[in-house]
């Protein structure tokens, strides 16, 4: 009896320690100086359709694009406050390390690596992918093993190096790598037989299938060379910063799971259902939780929909790259797509 009584007080104290204790309040030194600026830069690469792409005019599209729009939304109630900043592979570590950039989503894949040695935290993917090789149809191959001896281009700064490397090694033939530092110079060098085959992410791939003037003329070869989960990515000195942008992702999944959409936002709003409430701030204080307004969830959703609307323009069937949504799907329908619970 007497241990029963000690196990019930040790919890009224922890009850009590917890409810008297302040909430969470680091400030996150990146969200202050976003806010001074009045902008929100992030890094992307700009020249891949679906992700990023910036026309003559200025105008920048892709997923990519709209999540950092997401994040400025959810920050600034204003998605116009995000600036896109052009960059390389290359380029992009850097960016993010010197603060030049506050967000870096430039088609990224989180590896253990980068955020071990680089001083990166990635947020759950956006986009799940695999490396492939896309040929000329009037090569006649029908299989990556088929390219014993061939020359490959691949742009430098990535992990595609070392998964073709890895891929040569495990089938026993030989891959002569062409490293190209800009995508639409790596591009030109494949469209002008400088290399037979050029490796990058599939739906990379399937983009510059997309902008040819006969698509057909193109062959995606099957294998898929590796996982490739892309994701926002942060510095990682900045623990409040990450939280930001990690929950807006799963925030924005989590609307889809929810059937909120950029149309029917406003409605929702006057939803009974407690998730929804939560989601949108009309109920509980997980804005403020991340020193944001309470609808920062609304304000992102407002100016660029949920997941599966960024993905249906961008890359999905309403899109050139028509890709099928696949392992990018809501998990209740076979994806891997899962928002953690916004309590």
């Amino acid at each position: 009896m007497n241990s029963l009584k000690s196990i019930v007080a040790a919890l009224a104290v922890g009850v009590a320690v917890a409810a008297s204790a302040p909430a969470y309040a680091e400030n996150s030194q990146t969200l202050e100086a976003a806010k001074k600026a009045g902008v929100l830069k992030c890094g992307a690469n700009g020249q891949l359709a679906g992700f990023s792409t910036v026309d003559s005019a200025g105008k920048w599209a892709g997923m990519d694009v709209d999540f950092c729009r997401a994040v400025a939304a959810a920050i600034f109630g204003d998605a116009s406050k995000a600036e896109l900043v052009p960059m390389t592979s290359q380029q992009r570590f850097p960016a993010i390390q010197s603060g030049e950039i506050q967000l870096l989503t430039h088609t990224v894949t989180a590896t253990l690596t980068r955020e071990a040695s680089v001083g990166l935290l990635f947020a759950k993917p956006i986009f799940y992918d695999g490396q492939a090789f896309i040929v000329k149809k009037s090569l006649g191959v029908a299989s990556a093993r088929e390219l014993d001896g061939a020359s490959v281009c691949v742009k430098p700064g990535t992990v595609t190096e070392q998964n073709i490397a890895d891929f040569a090694r495990a089938n026993k033939i030989k891959l002569e790598p062409v490293v190209i530092e800009q995508q639409q110079q790596v591009v030109e060098a494949f469209l002008n037989d400088r290399c037979v085959a050029f490796t990058d992410d599939s739906t990379a791939l399937a983009s510059v299938r997309s902008e040819q003037a006969n698509p057909d003329d193109f062959v995606i070869l099957p294998e898929v060379l590796s996982k490739e989960p892309l994701s926002p990515a942060v510095r990682a000195d900045d623990s409040r910063w990450y939280m930001i942008v990690a929950w807006v992702r799963e925030g924005l999944v989590a609307a889809e799971e929810l059937g909120v959409t950029q149309a029917n936002v406003d409605d929702m709003k006057q939803s009974q259902d407690p998730a929804i409430q939560r989601l949108l701030g009309t109920s509980g204080d997980l804005g403020s939780l991340l020193g944001l307004p309470n609808d920062w969830m609304y304000n992102a959703i407002k100016a660029v929909g949920n997941y599966g609307e960024i993905y249906d323009r961008n890359v999905g069937t309403s899109s050139p790259l028509k890709q099928e949504r696949g392992i990018n799907e809501q998990w209740k329908k076979g994806g891997l797509l899962y928002a953690n619970p916004l309590i």
